[in-house]
């Protein structure tokens, strides 16, 4: 009769899963960074088209989050190059009443002007949320998106984001600041934005403070 060797016992560890951080049901964060305190409800006239990068959605530092919360009309897609029939319905079939938020258009070295006046304002704003590079590169792989007029902006002081988010230049805005001025701009009403601009504020200071960096002046 044969007797089976008796071997070393090995054990098999079972590795606990890694502990998920609970969310925020309405914005997606981690309860430590929720935005939810800091939303600044704002009835804009004018909608808001937010066109996001698939990348900056996952950006924790994004100001895109806290405009979408904020505004009354906004209304997000995520993507970078959109099907024409999709993104033309998202302009409700008619792009006559949208404006891009975009700098100027150049041909041979001059600026075309931006065909919108007061007495026409644009209906809606479209916006696209990325880094510099990304939104340039949406606009070329979106030709809908380039037949549009653009809104263009030019800011006169640094922007809010601080040492939070550098951006190439000082003047370059955040999305949530380039949109709260073009909105005041187009319905001439800047003292509508400036809760939301003051939130927005509360937002780098936290971030800021979380990294522990001191905040560069403003």
């Amino acid at each position: 009769m044969s007797v089976p060797r008796r071997g070393k016992a090995h054990a098999h560890a079972t590795m606990p899963a890694p502990l998920r951080r609970p969310l925020c049901d309405r914005c997606a964060l981690p309860l430590r960074t929720c935005v939810c305190a800091l939303v600044a409800p704002t009835r804009n006239e004018v909608e808001v088209l937010l066109l996001q990068h698939p990348a900056e959605a996952r950006e924790a530092k994004g100001s895109a989050r806290l405009l979408r919360l904020s505004l009354a009309r906004c209304r997000v897609a995520t993507g970078d190059v959109f099907d024409a029939a999709e993104l033309l319905a998202m302009l409700d079939g008619d792009v006559s009443g949208s404006a891009l938020l975009y700098p100027a258009d150049t041909r041979g070295g001059r600026e075309v002007p931006c065909s919108w006046g007061l007495a026409a304002r644009p209906a809606r704003l479209v916006v696209l949320d990325g880094t510099w590079r990304k939104s340039a590169r949406m606009l070329g792989a979106n030709a809908l998106l380039q037949s549009l007029p653009r809104w263009p902006l030019h800011p006169d002081a640094p922007a809010r984001y601080g040492a939070l988010r550098k951006a190439p230049r000082a003047s370059q805005l955040s999305t949530l600041e380039a949109a709260c001025a073009a909105l005041a701009d187009i319905e001439g009403a800047p003292a509508r934005y400036a809760p939301l601009l003051d939130a927005f504020d509360r937002f780098v200071a936290e971030g800021v403070a979380r990294a522990g960096r001191s905040p560069s002046p403003q």
